[in-house]
Formats: C-alpha cells, structure tokens, sequence
C-alpha cells in the first residue's frame, strides 16, 4: 500500500514536471528542436552549437566546425532580430526564414544529414510526434519542423539598448562618446547609414566592401546564387544589433574585433590591395580620426541590448 503510493506519488510529481517542461505552442517547439541535435547526421550538434544564446546567437569562433569538426568558409552570423529580414545566408540563397532552415541541416559540412532523413527522425521519435500532433495537429512534417524552428527564430527579437532608450527620450547611458559615434556613423563622409539602415541597421542589401580579390579572399559571395558579374564578392548586409558580442566579424569571421572592422572600414587598402568589383561607398578610404574610431566603437556598443553587456 505504501508502495503503491509512492509509485503514484512519483508518477504525479513527473506528470507535473512534464507539463511545466512541455512545449506548449509553436516557439517553444521551435526552441526544442533548436537545441536538440537529433537534426544533425550523428546526433552530435544542433543549431545552437554554432548559434549561441550567450552570444546573441552567433558564435566566437571564425567558422564553426560541423559535424565530425569539419570546417565550412563562413562565419555563423546571429540569428537573432531576423523578423524582418527579406533575405538569409551571405549569398541570399533562402528567401525566407522556412526556407533557410534545411540548408544548414543539409550542408556537409554543418549537420550533414538529408533535410527529408532529419524530419523522418522526429517523426519517428515518439515525444516529438506526439507535441506536433498537439501543436499541429499532424505528425512532423518538412513543413511543420521549419514552421516551428522559424517561429522560435522570430521571436529572437531585441531593443532593449541604451540608443533605443536615448532615441525614445528615455533614461539612458547612452554616453557623449556613443552620440559622437552615431553623428560620425550618419555622416556623409563616413557613409555608414548608406549601408546600416533600418531598425535593425541593416537594408538587406548585398555590398562588396572589398573583402574579394581573387587571391587572399576568394569567396564569390552572391555571385555563386545569381552567376552575374556585378555580384562577385557581394555579401549580404548584417544588421547592428548586438554587435559588440557577434565577433569575429566579416563572412569569413577575419576580424576579431570592432576596432579591426573600424581600422578596416577607415582604410580597406591596408588589408586589401587590389579589391575587385569594390563598391563605390568605399573606394576612397575614409581616414578616420583615433577619436573618430573610439566614438565609432562607442555608438555600436550602445546598439547591444543590455542583456548581453551586464558584466561587461
């Protein structure tokens, strides 16, 4: 009798658990496969391997390593305050969200594993078909498993920073170096707004800043997807929002720091010689002041949300 109540009673408190652990909606159920590995060919990493939360959901490294440690040629970029974008990858191969998320799953040299094996997986595990058949109402499905890892992708979204607060008449610490840097950032001279627009500081745009010449940096970038010759080393545009903890920075992740992507952007012939199809916004160095670059620095650091820089 004693027993038999404490069997019950364990039973109870697990039944509690689960429903307090259960993916209730779509995001959640987004969130779950996010981290779970069973998306990759050994089960070995998920998308959170290469996209970390600490991290605004990119990664420290300069290219992630896959499945096995192989290496792929671009820098995870954070997949955070993607809700509006129009265009996914460096090379806009996806055009949405949905659409974006079996590549990653299918590249060799990420998780490795047919999109159509993937989702066979989750169909065939037993707490995955029942919480999509909640959720969904149908069993995993290459549409559903995209849906929910996409829902929980949109719902990535920050603002909380010191420049929205300063923007909004809002108290802040936004900070005079901050407010110079954003004056140097919407210059003229400077032409970085050219570039970084919108809220999330980015137009979805593709650009070559120079980082192609055939030698050194040989990724074609947008030229691969399109095969037209005005696109060759264009990449797409990152947005600015938590910046100042997404490095390394660049396609390639070759610069470790903002003050190298700021030392860049002052004169890219220091790095590039001879850039071929180089954007027109860049052909003339800019020469910032060191005040400029530390102003500069300043400004995007304040387009971090605080989440992120609390102990910074």
């Amino acid at each position: 009798m004693i027993k038999s109540s404490l069997i019950f009673g364990f039973v109870a408190l697990m039944t509690l658990l689960s429903s307090v652990t259960e993916p209730k909606t779509k995001v959640q159920l987004g969130e779950k496969l996010f981290f779970d590995p069973i998306l990759s060919r050994d089960s070995t990493i998920s998308c959170a391997s290469c996209h970390k939360p600490t991290l605004a959901f990119a990664d420290s490294l300069a290219i992630s390593p896959g499945v096995a440690g192989v290496l792929g040629r671009r820098n995870a970029p954070s997949v955070m305050n993607m809700a509006s974008r129009g265009e996914f990858f460096y090379d806009g191969r996806a055009k949405s969200l949905r659409d974006q998320v079996h590549f990653p799953v299918e590249d060799p040299a990420e998780m490795d594993i047919s999109f159509t094996n993937a989702v066979d997986r989750v169909r065939k595990n037993t707490t995955y078909n029942f919480l999509f058949r909640n959720i969904y109402g149908e069993e995993p499905n290459h549409i559903n498993v995209a849906d929910a890892i996409s829902m929980f992708e949109e719902s990535l979204e920050t603002s909380d920073t010191e420049f929205d607060a300063w923007m909004a008449d809002n108290p802040n610490q936004m900070g005079e170096s901050a407010i110079r840097g954003r004056t140097v950032f919407m210059s003229e001279r400077a032409k970085c707004f050219d570039c970084h627009f919108s809220p999330d500081f980015t137009g979805d745009e593709f650009r070559n800043i120079g980082l192609y010449d055939g030698k050194k940096y040989t990724d074609k970038g947008r030229f691969e997807i399109t095969k037209k010759s005005e696109d060759l080393g264009k990449f797409k545009v990152p947005g600015l929002r938590n910046v100042a903890i997404t490095g390394p920075y660049m396609h390639d992740g070759s610069f470790k720091s903002l003050e190298d992507v700021i030392e860049y952007y002052s004169n890219p012939y220091k790095f590039v010689v001879d850039p071929i199809n180089m954007d027109s916004l860049m052909i003339h160095p800019i020469h910032f002041t060191q005040k400029e670059k530390e102003d500069l620095k300043a400004f995007l650091i304040s387009l971090t949300d605080k989440r992120f820089l609390s102990g910074k």
